[in-house]
């Protein structure tokens, strides 16, 4: 979601300055790698439109910012969003496959749905929070729902959001639970794993 507001101060020096939101809340730090057009010299009171994410201290920050009147690329959010819906459409949509191919629980597939749906909510609401200047939820909390399998919906999240799309090392550390999620989900597929599996449901109250 693209935000307004106006440049409330500028540096040339540093090439960086601060935005006032439209919506009100905390000030937006914007670097001058944020603007798509480079040419034109950011100045004190000028409209500008941008996404917001956060650095890595965990402050807000402008990226993909324009001056009012200017158009993004071609390629843009939209573009980009939907492209990542499509790709973790299809990653459930392959995870369901295996599991039937498998004859796998076909409770493994409804945890992937829910935990993604709880991961994509989680993060809007993080997301909102960074805009407004309150509370954040931990990144330990969303690299452990990643962990739980929740990660399709944490890509769609990052993309359609505009959220912990960039910034290190959360990007690493995702993968990587992405990478661990997936090799305990093979793991599952195994006679070995499908025994744990029934073994616990039959434990479970």
């Amino acid at each position: 979601m693209r935000t307004k507001g106006k440049i409330a101060s500028w540096n040339d020096q540093k090439r960086y300055g601060f935005i006032d939101p439209y919506d009100g809340g905390r000030r937006v730090f914007i670097h001058i790698k944020a603007f798509k057009n480079r040419a034109r010299r950011p100045e004190p009171g000028q409209i500008v439109s941008y996404a917001l994410s956060t650095d890595q201290q965990g402050r807000p920050c402008a990226v993909q910012a324009t001056f009012a009147g200017e158009r993004l690329p071609r390629k843009d959010k939209k573009t980009e969003s939907a492209s990542s819906t499509i790709g973790a459409s299809i990653l459930l949509f392959s995870v369901a496959i295996v599991i039937i191919a498998t004859k796998a629980p076909l409770a493994l597939f409804a945890a992937y749905l829910v935990v993604s749906i709880i991961t994509f909510a989680v993060y809007a609401i993080d997301k909102s929070a960074a805009r407004n200047g309150r509370w954040r939820t931990p990144e330990n909390t969303l690299h452990v729902l990643s962990l739980l399998g929740g990660w399709p919906g944490a890509i769609v999240a990052q993309q359609k959001l505009r959220h912990k799309s960039r910034k290190q090392p959360f990007r690493t550390i995702f993968w990587l639970t992405v990478t661990v999620n997936c090799g305990v989900f093979l793991w599952l597929l195994t006679p070995s794993g499908k025994a744990t599996l029934h073994s616990l449901s039959l434990v479970m109250p």
